[in-house]
């Protein structure tokens, strides 16, 4: 049995890191390694993989309906607006992670996307997609955390002034949002 797969109460073999946790088992079968396309949902994704740095995901995706309201739906052109008193607004929120760099991070991303060509931050971001995919992962061990790809997207993003767009964050981003499909063999999701 691959100790990096654990069969769930419901008889379904998914990776291991899902737990028991249903919140997480929702995002691992309906989110995690799905392609996920649109300035703003990338956006999204974006930013909230900048909140995790330091974190746990399920502390992220327990926040996420918070996150998603405080900060107008992570509609690029609304956060853009954001000023000083949004971030104090946002500071006091015990609903988000309170941490003024990221916040501030997420304001000054959101005015770089404003100022991108519909579809540019997307297009950008696959650009960096592994051409050929790499052999299924038998373990966790056999994921990376950064790769020459999300180096070279990172590098690309702080380019243009991107803000909490590590090489580690940017793999994260890659994984949520299908560019890679990290889920291990003998999960249900493995190449689906």
């Amino acid at each position: 049995m691959n100790p990096s797969v654990r069969t769930g109460p419901d008889g379904i073999a998914r990776c291991a890191w899902v737990g028991d946790d249903p919140e997480y088992r929702r995002y691992h079968d309906e989110e995690w390694g799905t392609p996920l396309h649109g300035d703003r949902a990338l956006y999204e994704k974006l930013s909230l993989e900048g909140f995790q740095a330091g974190l746990s995901w399920i502390t992220i995706l327990r926040k996420r309906p918070r996150f998603r309201e405080v900060f107008a739906g992570f509609e690029p052109e609304v956060v853009a607006g954001f000023g000083e008193a949004d971030i104090e607004r946002l500071m006091a929120d015990p609903g988000i992670v309170r941490n003024r760099a990221k916040i501030e991070a997420t304001i000054s991303n959101a005015r770089l996307v404003t100022e991108m060509d519909a579809g540019e931050l997307d297009a950008l971001l696959w650009s960096f997609a592994p051409a050929e995919a790499r052999p299924r992962p038998a373990g966790f061990g056999d994921i990376p955390a950064v790769t020459a790809e999300s180096t070279a997207a990172s590098k690309a993003l702080r380019t243009r002034g991107f803000r909490f767009v590590g090489p580690t964050t940017i793999y994260a981003l890659m994984q949520s949002s299908g560019m890679v499909d990290d889920h291990v063999e003998g999960c249900f999701r493995a190449g689906a």
